[in-house]
C-alpha cells in the first residue's frame, strides 16, 4: 500500500517518517511547503491507496477523482475540511483521532492569558525597542474566565486552571453539566458568559452557526478590560470587527492562533500593539505533531491490515 501525506509538519518529522516507513515503506510527503489546491490535491493522491489528511480540502469533487484511495486519517482535529457525506456515499471511511493535541492547545491558550492580562508581551516589545514601560497587569488568578465549546481542548483548558481559582463559564450546544461538575465549571447561556468573563476563549468547530460568531455585536458585549482568545478556526472570528474593536479599545487584547486566510495578509491587524497573533502553532507542539501523526499511521495500520486478514 501507498500512503499519501499531505501535512507540512509531517513531511519535516523525522521520527514520524521514520514510524510511516515501517508500516508503509511506500510512501509520499508534501515536500512543497504549503496547502495543496484541489487540482494539485488530486495529482498528489494519483498513485496511492491511503491519505493521511491535514488541511487539504477532500470535497465530493476531489474524492470522485479519486476512487482509488481506500481510507483517510486524519492529521489534527479539525474536520470543517471533509465532505463527510460524500465520504459516505463513496464507501471511503475517515478515521479520527479526536482530543490528541489537547495538551499543546490548551497550554498556549493558558500562556496567551497570562501574557495579556499581565502584559508581558506589550511590555516585552516594548523593551526590545528601549522603551521601558513597567506596568504589570492584572493576575489570572481569580478571573472569571469564559470556554466556548467544552469539548477535548475546553476542558482541558479548564483542568489547567485549577491552581488559579478561576471562575470557569461554559458554553456549549451539548449538555456538559457531568463535565462542569467535575472540572467546578457553569454551563451558562452565551449572552451571560460573554458579558461577564475577563477571558473568552474560542474551542468550537467551525459550522454555519460559529462561522463569525465573534462579530462587533459579540465584542461590543464584552468588558472593556476583557481579553479574546482563538487557538479554533480562523472564520469563528470577523478579524475586521476585531480589528476595529481593538483600535478603539472596546475589548482590552485579543490573541489570534488561527486565520480565515493563511498566513493573512492584514499587516495593519498583526501590528497592533494589544494583538498577538502566532502562525497557528497551537497543536503544533513537537508532542502533539507526532501524537497527531501516530495515531493517523495506526488507523491506517488497523484498516489496512483488517483488509489483508479478510
Amino acid at each position: 500500500m501507498k500512503i499519501a501525506v499531505t501535512s507540512k509538519a509531517f513531511a519535516k518529522n523525522e521520527a514520524l517518517i521514520s514510524l510511516l516507513s515501517t508500516h508503509f515503506p511506500s510512501y509520499k510527503l508534501n515536500h512543497a511547503g504549503k496547502l495543496l489546491s484541489e487540482n494539485e490535491f488530486i495529482e498528489f493522491l494519483a498513485d496511492c491507496d491511503g491519505v493521511i489528511l491535514a488541511m487539504e480540502q477532500l470535497s465530493e469533487q476531489v474524492i470522485s477523482r479519486v476512487p482509488h484511495i481506500k481510507a483517510v486519517a486524519k492529521f489534527g482535529v479539525g474536520t470543517d475540511n471533509i465532505d463527510f457525506a460524500a465520504c459516505e456515499k463513496a464507501r471511503l471511511p475517515v478515521f479520527l483521532s479526536q482530543g490528541v493535541n489537547k495538551q499543546s492547545v490548551a497550554e498556549m491558550v493558558i500562556g496567551f492569558a497570562l501574557m495579556l492580562l499581565r502584559n508581558l508581551y506589550l511590555t516585552s516589545c516594548n523593551l526590545s525597542q528601549g522603551k521601558w514601560q513597567k506596568e504589570g497587569g492584572v493576575s489570572l488568578y481569580h478571573k472569571t474566565i469564559g470556554i466556548i465549546g467544552f469539548g477535548h481542548i475546553g476542558s482541558e483548558v479548564a483542568r489547567l486552571l485549577k491552581p488559579f481559582s478561576c471562575r470557569i463559564l461554559v458554553h456549549d450546544i451539548v449538555d456538559k453539566s457531568d463535565l462542569c461538575a467535575r472540572l467546578n465549571a457553569e454551563q451558562v447561556p452565551l449572552e451571560q458568559l460573554i458579558e461577564q468573563a475577563d477571558v473568552i476563549s474560542l474551542h468550537t468547530p467551525l459550522t454555519v452557526t460559529t462561522n463569525n460568531l465573534v462579530n462587533s455585536l459579540f465584542l461590543q458585549k464584552m468588558k472593556r478590560s476583557a481579553i479574546l482568545i482563538n487557538t479554533a478556526r480562523g472564520e469563528v472570528v470577523d478579524l475586521e470587527a476585531l480589528k476595529l474593536a481593538l483600535q478603539n479599545k472596546t475589548i482590552a487584547g485579543a490573541a489570534i492562533d488561527v486565520y480565515r486566510e493563511e498566513p493573512p495578509q492584514d499587516l495593519e491587524l498583526l501590528s497592533l500593539p494589544t494583538l498577538i497573533p502566532t502562525p497557528h502553532i497551537g497543536g503544533n507542539s513537537a508532542e502533539a505533531t507526532y501524537a497527531m501523526g501516530e495515531a493517523a499511521i495506526l488507523a491506517l495500520v488497523n484498516f489496512f491490515g483488517a483488509v489483508d486478514d479478510k
